[in-house]
């Protein structure tokens, strides 16, 4: 039997979501063992006072297994 636990981190990216995702889980990857997917709970940007988006944040769920 497995069991597995979730955590959640803040990922950022000044290319797009879906590269704040990918960097997210790769990051979580050094750190957790066994990290099995991932899910996107929210999405949020950073802007200047113009209005031009500087950064994309994604808050992730990480899902990973736990050894015995």
């Amino acid at each position: 039997m497995s069991v597995a636990r979730v955590t959640e981190i803040i990922a950022s990216s000044k290319e797009s979501f879906e590269d704040a995702t990918r960097k997210g889980v790769k990051r979580a990857s050094q750190t957790l063992k066994n990290v099995k997917g991932a899910w996107v709970e929210g999405q949020k940007v950073s802007c200047d006072g113009q209005g031009h988006i500087t950064e994309f944040r994604v808050i992730l769920k990480v899902t990973f297994i736990l050894e015995d």
